[in-house]
């Protein structure tokens, strides 16, 4: 049948998933990076995934596509109670042994409080900081993580998911009220952890500020995935 269904634009995807999140029905998957309408039946079309998409990957299109199947998006949808959300599925984690070592290997945190939501915007050490802006799981599973991201560096931490809160309008006034030399973002590969990301890139343009910006993503395994 000929009906209006969603059109992602892979060139325009930035693979931040908020889209997956926003969209209740589980048309849309991460897939290599990118957002995907893996299931035509599954789309509404009413487009609740538009407004957060960040780079207007996403449109509108009247075409032929399958007419919404409610059951069966209510079939998946409990499932995935059962199954959790992809940030929160169940799952063992298999790791080679590693021998036992008395090295203590030194903490790179160079200030405290690190939760975004506690971080005083003034803060001094803010002044002239390479500032990290990181996923609280990103430590977890990423075991050269002091060495390889927060070295020499202002480390504040979240989780969209659970403080469920806009966190750009604080990362804006922290780039707005201090002289920040550069922002890296790390964030696991999980469609919420997008949100952190779209946080600070959204900070950084309402900031008004050329700041150089890096962005890295995490797998659950604790893979760098890009750099």
């Amino acid at each position: 049948m000929l009906r209006q269904i969603i059109k992602i634009d892979e060139d325009k995807c930035n693979g931040c998933g908020l889209c997956v999140s926003a969209c209740h029905e589980g048309a849309i998957k991460m897939i290599d990076g990118k957002a995907k309408l893996i299931r035509d039946d599954y789309c509404d079309g009413l487009g609740n995934c538009l407004p957060v998409c960040p780079t207007n990957a996403i449109s509108f299109e009247n075409r032929e596509a399958l007419p919404f199947d409610e059951a069966a998006v209510k079939q998946s949808q409990e499932n995935q109670q059962h199954q959790g959300c992809p940030g929160s599925r169940m799952q063992k984690l298999e790791r080679e042994s590693i021998p036992n070592s008395d090295i203590e290997i030194p903490s790179q945190l160079n200030q405290w409080p690190v939760q975004i939501q506690l971080v005083p915007v003034n803060a001094p050490y803010f002044e002239n900081a390479e500032l990290l802006i990181a996923a609280d799981c990103s430590a977890f599973a990423f075991a050269n993580f002091h060495k390889k991201f927060m070295q020499n560096k202002i480390t504040i931490i979240g989780c969209p998911k659970l403080d469920d809160v806009d966190y750009s309008e604080k990362l804006t006034a922290i780039l707005k009220n201090n002289n920040i030399k550069s922002v890296t973002v790390v964030r696991m590969e999980v469609p919420c952890c997008g949100g952190i990301e779209f946080a600070a890139n959204t900070a950084l343009k309402n900031s008004g500020k050329n700041i150089p910006f890096e962005v890295f993503t995490l797998s659950i395994n604790g893979i760098l995935k890009n750099n």
